[in-house]
């Protein structure tokens, strides 16, 4: 009866030990934690920012298209849609179903442009379009970024010991922001017109 005492005790100290070791080790990530989940949401407020940009001249751009191409109301529609989706998005995860949604709705709004070649002549159309372009190309960085952020957050996260210090302070996954479906289509080049 001693002797199994005896085991009892060993064996919990061996856990009170092995909980006190892990303790500093778990606040020690805490404040990486911290400090990499703020990185994490200023990336997004980068995106939220270009996202914005480009919310922002699609008025313009869709309004000199239509004055050449006024039978395309389904374009224009879906254009108008995205951007009220946009508007409305309040999660990240929203914000990045709704902008993938734009980006579908602005590339068939651009090969409506194709059709129309008097158009691409137009100055506004052509420094919208080049606007447009670089905000683009801006989204694109600041995604990139965003997910490099998330990444390093979510190695991290399920590291050991640091997994320990996520679990119990309840750090939650960051999802990546990932191209829609439709980005890994090939585009149609047609020099026939």
């Amino acid at each position: 009866m001693r002797e199994m005492k005896d085991v009892m005790a060993v064996r919990f100290a061996l856990v009170a030990c092995l909980a006190l070791a892990a303790f500093p080790l778990s606040g020690c990530s805490y404040n990486t934690f911290v400090g990499q989940e703020e990185g994490v949401k200023a990336q997004w407020a980068q995106i939220e920012t270009q996202l914005q940009r480009r919310n922002d001249l699609i008025p313009n751009l869709v309004n000199t298209v239509k004055g050449y191409a006024a039978h395309e109301q389904a374009v224009f529609q879906a254009v108008a849609d995205s951007r009220a989706k946009m508007a409305g998005a309040k999660t990240p995860e929203a914000t990045m179903a709704a902008a993938n949604e734009q980006t579908s709705a602005l590339s068939r709004l651009l090969m409506v442009v194709e059709n129309y070649p008097q158009l691409k002549a137009n100055e506004q159309f052509a420094r919208l379009s080049d606007e447009l372009a670089g905000t683009e190309n801006r989204i694109a960085t600041e995604r990139k970024r965003y997910n490099d952020k998330v990444q390093e957050y979510n190695t991290l996260r399920r590291r050991f010991p640091s997994n320990i210090t996520a679990s119990v302070f309840s750090f939650k996954e960051h999802p990546f922001f990932q191209a829609p479906p439709e980005a890994k289509q090939l585009p149609k080049v047609e020099f026939g017109k």
